[in-house]
């Protein structure tokens, strides 16, 4: 159907499918996702660890291969690059204040008219740093253009056709 829609063209009619699958996938966010899988990952001989919680609609898809891939993947993912929180949203207000307060007094010699854009700029890429949806997965970061935890997610929940959701983690590091 999609390639009759297209006129024939494969690429064209690849790339509505995609795009309506993606729309398909926002619609799902808002669907209570109640099952799911908590997976562990150890790394580095045992002195890295991760245990994760990610959420799908039904038991069926949880037992899927494709999920339990994607939950493997993104677990692989926090124990390589180690973020803090799953995302923005969970960040504390403090520590936002306290981190606004330090590119604030680094940016006093940045003209005034500036000196706002700058603080939020380096707050907003300090905070893609440290909140897992918003980093760039690991596998692909020698990609032209890697794709964000939050992009594979839905990519996750597009393929699956339910709504796939990354609800809290923990990172162990020995000695930490």
């Amino acid at each position: 159907k999609a390639l009759e829609e297209a006129g024939g063209d494969i690429d064209e009619a690849t790339k509505s499918l995609r795009t309506k699958g993606l729309a398909d996938a926002a619609k799902r966010a808002g669907r209570a996702a109640n099952e799911g899988l908590v997976d562990s990952y150890i790394h580095a001989g045992g002195k890295v660890g991760v245990l994760l919680e990610v959420n799908c609609e039904t038991d069926f898809v949880a037992r899927t291969d494709q999920f339990k891939e994607f939950v493997h993947d993104v677990a692989l993912h926090i124990a390589a690059l180690k973020p803090r929180f799953v995302s923005a949203e969970d960040v504390p207000e403090d520590y936002v204040a306290s981190e606004r307060a330090i590119y604030e007094a680094q940016a006093q010699d940045i003209p005034e008219h500036a000196r706002a854009r700058a603080v939020e700029g380096k707050l907003a890429k300090h905070l893609s740093s440290i909140c897992l949806l918003e980093q760039e997965f690991v596998r692909d970061q020698n990609e032209k253009k890697p794709r964000t935890i939050e992009q594979l997610r839905v990519e996750a929940s597009a393929g699956l056709g339910e709504n796939v959701t990354i609800r809290r983690f923990s990172l162990f590091e020995l000695g930490q």
